[in-house]
């Protein structure tokens, strides 16, 4: 047991390990990357999850066409996506919503109520509690995938260190500071590269200069 308190980021660290061990034994030696793919039910940030996957040779094998550069390789939009486990404030991960949600209530930026997109859009208190548990999430979901890679637990599980891309498919473009932040450089430099050659990594910093600043607590795509 321990002297601190449970906080979201601990659960996520811990039942991460059980999602890891329990990939079908059969397609982990054919895994090259993992995927932390963040969405929110209904799109409501206050029921955000983050789902463990992965991408396999097989996978990229079907979907690659000559010429590709890359795009097929290191672009979620052609990679697995479905059947994975999810966990975050969703009722497949109950420990993990009473967590979650204790969490930010504490922060302050839980509200109640049913979501209103219009309300959230015109008023500026529920536009920015709904900022902070984006970002918050945000945070979460980088500093597991560092912790995983700091504690050996991808390489110990999977029996190689594996680069974890982090996207999310409302806010197209932010994985490449994202995955840039979860990750130790060696194990990114093609998925990096990709980014660049294809134009999506570094564009942001000219549009805001703060953005950088911001990257690791998922600041650097998002808008709002």
């Amino acid at each position: 047991m321990t002297d601190h308190p449970e906080t979201f980021l601990n659960h996520l660290r811990t039942a991460a390990v059980g999602v890891l061990e329990r990939f079908p034994e059969q397609l982990k030696p054919e895994i090259y990357a993992l995927s932390f793919r963040i969405w929110r039910t209904d799109g409501d940030d206050r029921h955000p999850y983050v789902a463990i996957g992965y991408n396999t040779e097989s996978q990229y094998e079907r979907e690659k066409y000559p010429g590709d550069e890359g795009e097929v390789r290191w672009n979620y939009a052609y990679w697995l996506l479905d059947g994975f486990e999810m966990l975050g404030n969703i009722p497949e991960d109950p420990a993990g919503s009473r967590v979650y949600v204790e969490e930010v209530r504490q922060l302050g930026v839980w509200y109640e109520g049913e979501l209103d997109l219009d309300r959230v859009l015109h008023d500026d208190d529920l536009r920015a509690r709904t900022d902070l548990l984006r970002l918050h999430f945000y945070d979460a979901v980088i500093d597991l995938a560092r912790h995983l890679h700091a504690d050996g637990v991808i390489e110990k599980t999977l029996g190689r260190p594996l680069p974890v891309v982090v996207f999310d498919m409302d806010c197209p473009g932010w994985e490449a500071d994202a995955t840039e932040y979860a990750n130790p450089p060696e194990l990114i430099e093609e998925f990096m590269a990709w980014q660049r050659e294809s134009g999506e990594f570094g564009e942001s910093e000219e549009a805001d200069p703060d953005e950088a600043e911001g990257a690791g607590s998922g600041r650097g795509r998002h808008s709002g």
